[in-house]
């Protein structure tokens, strides 16, 4: 039987029933092999890039613009098909896809043989988070979507620690191609599972009966018409593609310990592995909840919040960048980093859903995506990888420092797009759903 949205309870608020939560236990384990396979090659970096014998402006465009062009470009033709078709299928096929591809990328053997399967990979992928965050606000009310929202990218640091961790400890036991390899194995039984999921009732629809879905020239009209009437949805984004420059340029942060902090390539990736999971998770529960209490106490928008998380862990954030490996603040800021990314997800994908129509929310999200990919995540990692090449051609010392600190200090520019997309959060909000009544 097909979840229905929540009803209303007592006082005034929905009831969110415990299949909900169920559900959402599920997704968020399936935003955990999402991201444990599309970060598995950059944690494995100091295992591949020898082997297969790649540079650093190949393995950035690997982990860069040959997956993201794809992810972004597909994302938004994913999250309008979404919002016209059967969620959990739509899914369970992507979740196979890139299993599958996972699996193929295993047997790679130089930049052209892992190139192919990466684009692909993209494709799948792209379905998950639109088609799941759609889901997530039809099963869960307004004042709890940041904790849902939260709670599913708690994906996020917990598939890049459990991807460290699979490099610090099966990587030197099995070698990194049969990692890949049981990776795209498990991937694929859990798509089975996603395949005999019941849809969920659209909200707008139970709420409309009459309402028509629209076709896609008209999500995107709609999509136009939201982001022309509200500046903070755009701030939010300006914000988040921001953000997602050292999150982009991070991809070198293994060759970067290993070469120039001194570590050995698995410990560091335990440790890290281990830090991530418990600063990441925390920063999903803080980010999560606690926007949604400053929404509901202030009545500021969530991008606010995020403005002063960003300006309370700044200093952490540059002096990780610049101090040695065995001081306490590189440590500390390793776990600042992972922290602040767990913060980031829940307020921010709440938000640019709260200021669209819900008809195109799948689609709203799958732009955003493409942005945070395509132009933050294609920048950090593409031209990180082209910045440290040209900076070792000329002899510079430690190239990886400079070029990771650099653009930890690019990212702190979100932190003002954050501040006028908070203060304008409210009066946007009200205007739009006015201009569509």
């Amino acid at each position: 039987m097909a979840a229905e949205p929540g009803q209303m309870a007592s006082g005034g608020e929905e009831s969110i029933a415990g299949r909900h939560y169920a559900f959402l236990g599920f997704l968020t384990l399936l935003n955990v092999m999402n991201f444990v396979d599309r970060q598995l090659l950059g944690s494995f970096a100091n295992f591949i890039v020898p082997e297969l014998e790649l540079t650093n402006t190949q393995f950035g465009l690997l982990t860069g613009l040959v997956f993201i062009v794809f992810y972004s470009a597909m994302g938004l033709f994913m999250g309008a098909l979404a919002d016209m078709v059967n969620r959990t299928r739509l899914i369970a096929a992507g979740l196979a896809a890139w299993s599958i591809l996972t699996a193929l990328s295993g047997a790679a053997r130089g930049f052209w043989s892992l190139a192919a399967p990466r684009m692909l990979i993209g494709v799948g992928e792209s379905i998950m988070t639109p088609t799941s965050m759609s889901l997530l606000a039809d099963r869960f009310p307004p004042q709890r979507l940041g904790f849902a929202s939260g709670c599913y990218y708690m994906g996020v640091p917990i598939g890049v620690g459990v991807s460290l961790l699979i490099v610090g400890y099966l990587g030197p036991a099995i070698g990194w191609r049969n990692c890949f390899y049981l990776l795209g194995g498990i991937g694929v039984v859990l798509a089975i599972v996603m395949l005999f999921m019941k849809e969920t009732p659209r909200r707008h629809v139970v709420e409309n009966a009459q309402q028509e879905k629209l076709t896609f020239g008209e999500i995107v009209a709609v999509l136009g018409r939201a982001l022309r009437k509200s500046p903070a949805l755009g701030l939010t984004i300006a914000g988040g593609v921001a953000m997602h420059f050292i999150l982009g340029a991070a991809t070198f942060d293994q060759l970067w310990y290993v070469q120039e902090r001194g570590f050995d390539r698995a410990e560091i990736a335990q440790w890290t592995g281990w830090i991530g999971l418990t600063g990441g998770v925390l920063g999903n529960l803080f980010g999560g909840i606690g926007s949604d209490r400053f929404l509901t106490r202030t009545g500021v928008g969530r991008p606010m919040f995020l403005f002063w998380v960003i300006l309370l862990l700044a200093p952490f954030n540059i002096a990780y960048r610049l101090v040695d490996g065995d001081s306490i603040w590189f440590w500390v800021g390793i776990f600042m980093g992972f922290f602040q990314l767990g913060c980031f997800y829940g307020p921010t994908f709440s938000t640019v859903q709260e200021l669209v129509p819900p008809q195109i929310r799948a689609t709203v999200v799958a732009f955003y995506i493409l942005l945070l990919n395509l132009i933050g995540l294609g920048i950090g990692i593409t031209c990180g990888g082209i910045v440290i090449d040209m900076l070792m051609a000329r002899g510079v010392e430690e190239p990886y420092t400079w070029t990771l600190f650099s653009f930890t200090l690019i990212s702190l520019t979100a932190a003002p797009l954050f501040f006028w997309a908070g203060r304008r959060y409210r009066g946007d909000r009200e205007r739009l759903f006015r201009s569509f009544e």
